[in-house]
């Protein structure tokens, strides 16, 4: 990862943060776009990075798509070659309601800054790698436990509509099978969202990851040594995928797929205990 450089959106905390750090301390330099980089005032790990000029803070939305597009440029400037890679993970702050479960304001969050993401995309294409979630889809709602299911079902449905319309963007413009019945609809993705992205297809170099219900425990693979012993990974559904730990979820994207991209390219992943 030495020299490498990549656009991380939705970093501030959580998966896109520890992926962040793992590939600063690879040695890639790393470009955030935050509505706030003063979240990381005072985090001395980030801190030190942004003097060894390792990491750069853009401020900007990832629903304004002029912030994006000057991220992308951020993420050029320093020696005029774009982006090897970009790790979307973007997601809201849910809150919760009884009569709809957790919502996210807005409803269409992450598919809109995705749509923002992809039609600001510079040439050549950088490597894709997006966070999804199990369950989303019929099928894939299918594969979870019986005890998850109401769960995913009635708490986790709106922003899992969201999500699910994140998931159609990507099969439209990578050229997977999407069953329509599993679309959310123009109130996700906006009317004429097709002719704001890549063609049917276009896009080969793309990851996506579906983890199971995130927590926030330990690294399992740091401390037993390989990923493959701490946690399993699957093209497609995993069967009893219960949860998994955020650092894990990290742990497979920099160790897992950006390390070994050839083996993930063009694939929908699943990951959990």
């Amino acid at each position: 990862m030495e020299n490498s450089k990549v656009l991380v959106i939705g970093g501030s905390r959580n998966i896109g943060y520890f992926s962040a750090i793992r590939l600063l301390a690879l040695g890639a330099t790393v470009t955030f776009l935050l509505r706030s980089p003063q979240v990381f005032d005072q985090d001395e790990t980030i801190q030190q990075y942004i003097k060894e000029g390792k990491a750069h803070l853009v401020q900007g939305d990832a629903l304004v798509k002029s912030d994006v597009s000057r991220a992308w440029s951020e993420a050029q400037h320093q020696d005029g070659r774009p982006a090897d890679f970009l790790i979307f993970t973007v997601g809201g702050i849910p809150h919760f309601s009884l009569t709809k479960g957790f919502t996210v304001s807005p409803p269409n969050l992450v598919a809109q800054s995705l749509i923002n993401v992809l039609e600001t995309l510079p040439s050549p294409h950088p490597k894709i790698i997006t966070i999804s979630s199990a369950g989303l889809t019929q099928t894939s709602h299918k594969s979870l436990p019986l005890l998850l299911k109401p769960l995913y079902g009635y708490l986790l449905s709106e922003p899992h509509k969201d999500k699910c319309g994140a998931e159609e963007v990507v099969s439209h413009c990578a050229g997977w099978k999407w069953d329509a019945r599993d679309s959310p609809g123009e109130k996700i993705l906006g009317a004429g969202w097709t002719s704001r992205v890549p063609s049917a297809g276009e896009l080969k170099s793309i990851v996506v990851i579906r983890p199971a219900l995130l927590n926030d425990g330990e690294c399992r693979a740091d401390t037993k040594g390989k990923g493959s012993e701490a946690y399993r990974v699957k093209e497609g559904d995993l069967e009893c995928s219960w949860a998994v730990s955020r650092k894990d979820v990290a742990h497979f994207l920099v160790e897992g797929v950006v390390r070994h991209w050839q083996e993930w390219e063009g694939k929908c992943v699943s990951i959990a205990y």
